[in-house]
């Protein structure tokens, strides 16, 4: 069967059990809707987690970055993978034992403020908002290529989908199709990682062949030998060395951990269990499964590199494979006859390179360029859209809470019934929905880099409030809300005036201090903190009650607040 037939069959077989589980698991009640009845067993939570946290940032932009940057887009991997760690150990626990399931619900609670409570709110659905977009856009691209409609047509039927499962079910829906979807994404990731990596180094780890010599057919030597190798001859930066500053990793990475802390989409997920000690194991569950894509990642990036400078480059554009001409079909990729021999040169200087890859395409047309079965090739596809559909669809749970419970029933409509909130809930999906789906249309840029710049403002905002209301019991509602304020509108106008209002300048020169707008996060924390604290030295101490709450949320036992 062709790509396209299979991509159908794994669609419909894959969608169909989502929407089933959907309809199966319908949320008849608000805690069903936001935190799935907090029933969900640990292992099932553990698996939901980790396919809510690996987006379509990192199905298919983290590996597709870092067979471009090498050693730079490795901080994708390490600021992820440290947040979920810092997440798990130092906030989850603590914010279980509070007893609330949202985080405007926790700053509005500890830091006894409704107007801190609404900058939660708008913090939230900011962030969320930011992030979400990345995900329409990565199930757009996935739609364009492999249902061979345009990138428009594949934003609305993944707007469609994720609308469907995430109004009919709630977080009780969402919890278990997420459970399915990272069953889907992992084979599909694995699979072709595995095959790819024996018929390149006769190794079916792909972790270890990543470290591995290439077989004859490929040329011998090691991989990253030979990509060095090739990479400087053709004028990219050497494969293994970076070329941004050290400097610049450190405060990206840094952003990436800090804004994973404080991402109020993967915060919820430790809701859903009975009690803190589930919690705790179900991050522990998390943390493996989220290991087996983020291990595979570097491997999938270098095999996919090298494939394709060994299948392009130099290449008769007339006698380009056909997996060359679908993407092309689709933008994502365009040749440009600079010097009209009829032969593509891909080379590092701009001048006077032909070839334009879209580094989002990398691990979808990973297996179509290694030559692997059509079916694989399908199978990558179902898994690209159910790492983007699932993190999308508890992303717009976030923004339907934030709408329907913090911002109108804790702050504005208290006596609204159950069945009026459950309504508020889903008219802020639909909403969503489609302010995503338009900004997917019209992305601002990588779907990774998208979702690092939600990152850096749920850095700058969320976690110095959180970290600081756990552990600072004498933290007040003014240092809070100054601290947050100050964070968010720093990192939000860096971002947008290097990105949207000059983008000329968005180059390490031009930058505060050589950082760029992905690790600006950092200093955006670090703003939030020294102003939150500084304030909070010359403003009231909080009421007694609530100093007594932040100490015993450190003790053994459950939940504090109801």
């Amino acid at each position: 069967m062709s790509v396209q037939l299979w991509t159908f069959v794994f669609i419909f077989l894959t969608f169909g059990l989502y929407i089933g589980i959907a309809i199966w698991s319908r949320a008849g009640s608000t805690s069903d809707f936001y935190v799935a009845g907090s029933g969900v067993p640990p292992l099932a939570n553990g698996m939901a987690t980790a396919a809510d946290w690996m987006s379509a940032a990192s199905f298919i932009s983290m590996a597709g970055l870092i067979s471009f940057l090498g050693r730079d887009g490795t901080f994708y991997l390490m600021g992820w993978t440290g947040g979920y760690v810092l997440l798990a150990l130092l906030l989850a626990p603590y914010l279980r034992k509070f007893g609330k399931f949202t985080v405007p619900d926790f700053i509005g609670d500890r830091y006894y403020s409704k107007t801190a409570r609404l900058i939660a709110v708008f913090c939230a659905v900011s962030i969320s908002f930011v992030y979400v977009c990345g995900q329409m856009q990565g199930a757009g691209i996935v739609f364009s290529r492999f249902l061979e409609v345009d990138i428009t047509t594949g934003v609305v039927i993944g707007m469609a989908i994720v609308f469907f499962y995430a109004v009919m079910g709630g977080m009780k829906g969402i919890t278990y199709t997420q459970v399915a979807q990272y069953c889907v994404l992992i084979f599909a990731f694995m699979v072709p990682a595995i095959f790819i990596s024996i018929l390149m180094t006769g190794i079916p780890i792909p972790q270890i062949g990543f470290g591995a010599e290439l077989t004859e057919a490929f040329g011998g030597g090691y991989l990253l030998d030979r990509l060095d190798g090739m990479s400087e001859e053709l004028g990219f930066a050497t494969y293994t060395e970076g070329q941004r500053t050290t400097q610049d990793v450190f405060f990206i990475t840094a952003a990436l951990m800090f804004g994973t802390a404080g991402l109020p989409h993967v915060i919820i997920r430790f809701f859903t269990v009975p009690n803190v000690r589930d919690a705790r194991r179900s991050a522990g569950y998390a943390l493996i499964f989220i290991a087996i894509l983020y291990t595979t990642a570097p491997a999938v990036a270098a095999f996919a590199r090298t494939n394709l400078i060994n299948t392009v480059d130099n290449v008769e554009y007339n006698e380009v494979p056909e997996w060359f001409t679908k993407w092309e079909a689709t933008n994502l990729i365009a040749f440009t006859d600079k010097n009209g021999d009829g032969r593509i040169q891909y080379v590092g200087d701009p001048e006077a390179n032909e070839l334009d890859v879209n580094r989002d395409i990398m691990v979808l047309a990973n297996p179509e360029i290694a030559g692997l079965p059509n079916w694989v090739v399908a199978l990558v596809a179902a898994g690209a859209l159910a790492a983007a559909l699932s993190t999308a669809a508890g992303l717009l749970l976030v923004i339907s809470t934030a709408v329907a419970h913090d911002f109108m029933k804790r702050s504005f409509l208290p006596n609204i019934t159950e069945k009026q909130e459950l309504a508020y809930a889903r008219i802020a999906i639909f909403v969503a929905v489609l302010i995503a789906g338009y900004v997917g249309i019209n992305p601002p840029a990588y779907v990774a880099q998208v979702v690092a710049y939600a990152f850096g403002l749920a850095a700058a905002s969320f976690f110095p409030a959180i970290v600081l209301g756990i552990f600072q019991k004498s933290m007040n509602k003014q240092g809070a809300i100054a601290g947050m304020v100050a964070g968010f509108l720093f990192t939000a106008f860096y971002i947008v005036y290097f990105k949207t209002l000059n983008p000329a300048l968005d180059n390490a020169d031009g930058w505060l201090f050589g950082i760029s707008p992905e690790g600006i996060g950092t200093v955006g924390t670090l703003v939030n903190l020294f102003i939150a604290i500084a304030v909070a030295q010359f403003t009231p101490q909080p009421p007694e009650e609530v100093q007594k709450i932040v100490e015993d949320i450190r003790l053994p036992g459950e939940a504090v607040t109801q």
